[in-house]
């Protein structure tokens, strides 16, 4: 009998470096990883003889010398003798906001609007695709230039006198101006924390119930009610230890004293514009990604799930949208990604964010403009990456898996 057995290996030479299959991949990266390694030490070389021959340096001491410039929203102590480096702790937390705020809203703007394309009222679908093919195809800074605008021509605060008979505020809590939305602010006093954890506690439980309840219905096809359980346990047992507690939670309500409104908490023209503009022009693309998630479903699915007598609701959020987000959230990443850097035109409109602060008031008036540019590029390429990372596992979640 005859035995197939593999060729002795021979010798390495050199030759199999390019002739041979088995290495020649590795070659040509070795041989990019050098080009690229020589390009980066020849900019480099060429930047620090630059500066050199400028009598300049990179150097960070300016990060330690007074800013010397207001911040108008705020949401850390800050004055214009606080250090560039605070202000541009100030200008990431505003970039962190309207981020978050403006991914919530998106996310949720996107999703009504994907469900609601493919309605079969001939109306609401056809408004809903006026609304995403509008925005799609207009730059995202004219809108945000437009909404500010809008904002712009509402009342001034000296309307609220009286002079005016719209001005009014909304429910006696909310005033609208051109200055911005003053709304109530809660005031903090002594057992306020214990309130706030039983609040907490009261969101995980209904979390928890209704994981359960999808549990049961999956596993056993049994129906629980969760709607009024989830009411009952939202306010009873907040609403107990806040009058337990002697009421440790108040309202500071805003009012008109002087040429503005005093008490409450103001949101800025500047941060209005920009949420509103970066959710409603990033909604349009999140949703036609659920369009086509929910498209991407076979229909078989929600024939097979009416027929069990689910409601049109429980068949969406049951059976169709659980199965269509590992089509949606990929693209949605990217979506997440886009607001947070399209963030960066805030200085349109005059909101702080980093690229204001750090790139813009601080570059001008130390001159450091190389050390700037890098700290703004380090900032934004740990945020993409950490929100990539963090949706990423989302995905992982969501996505089928193999038995």
């Amino acid at each position: 009998m005859t035995t197939m057995t593999d060729p002795p290996e021979g010798t390495f030479r050199l030759s199999m470096l390019i002739n041979d299959t088995r290495y020649r991949s590795y070659t040509f990266q070795f041989i990019a990883l050098i080009v690229l390694i020589a390009s980066l030490a020849f900019l480099m070389s060429n930047l620090f003889a630059n500066l050199a021959a400028a009598g300049l340096n990179i150097s960070y001491g300016f990060l330690g010398e007074p800013a010397g410039y207001d911040v108008q929203q705020t949401l850390i102590e800050y004055t214009s003798q606080s250090t560039h480096l605070r202000a541009a702790w100030v200008g990431i937390i505003n970039t962190l906001l309207v981020a978050f705020l403006a991914c919530v809203t998106a996310t949720i703007l996107g999703v009504i609007a994907g469900v609601l394309r493919l309605s079969n009222n001939w109306l609401v679908s056809k408004l809903m695709s006026a609304y995403v093919e509008a925005f799609r195809n207009v730059p995202v800074l004219i809108w945000i230039l437009v909404i500010n605008t809008v904002v712009i021509s509402m009342p001034a605060p000296r309307a609220y006198r009286g002079e005016t008979p719209d001005a009014e505020m909304f429910l006696g809590l909310i005033a609208y101006t051109n200055r911005g939305i003053y709304i109530p602010a809660p005031t903090w006093g002594a057992g306020s924390g214990l309130v706030v954890l039983v609040f907490l506690a009261s969101l995980a439980a209904i979390w928890f119930l209704r994981r359960y309840a999808v549990k049961q219905l999956f596993d056993h096809g049994r129906e629980i009610k969760t709607l009024w359980p989830s009411v009952g346990i939202f306010f009873v047992p907040t609403l107990l230890v806040y009058f337990i507690m002697g009421s440790p939670i108040g309202v500071d309500i805003p009012e008109l004293k002087g040429f503005n409104f005093q008490g409450g908490t103001q949101i800025g023209r500047p941060l209005i514009a920009l949420w509103l503009a970066l959710s409603i022009y990033t909604g349009a693309f999140i949703a036609e990604n659920v369009r086509a998630g929910i498209q991407a479903v076979s229909k078989g699915q929600t024939e097979a799930a009416s027929s069990l007598g689910l409601r049109p609701g429980r068949v969406m959020n049951l059976v169709v949208l659980p199965q269509a987000l590992r089509v949606i959230i990929p693209p949605l990443i990217s979506q997440f990604l886009n607001i947070t850097k399209n963030s960066s035109l805030a200085i349109a409109v005059g909101y702080a964010d980093v690229t204001a602060t750090l790139g813009g008031i601080t570059l001008n008036q130390t001159g450091r403009a190389i050390e700037c540019i890098l700290l703004l590029m380090a900032f934004y390429l740990t945020i993409s990456l950490l929100i990539s990372a963090v949706m990423n596992v989302y995905n992982r979640s969501v996505s089928l898996k193999e038995r």
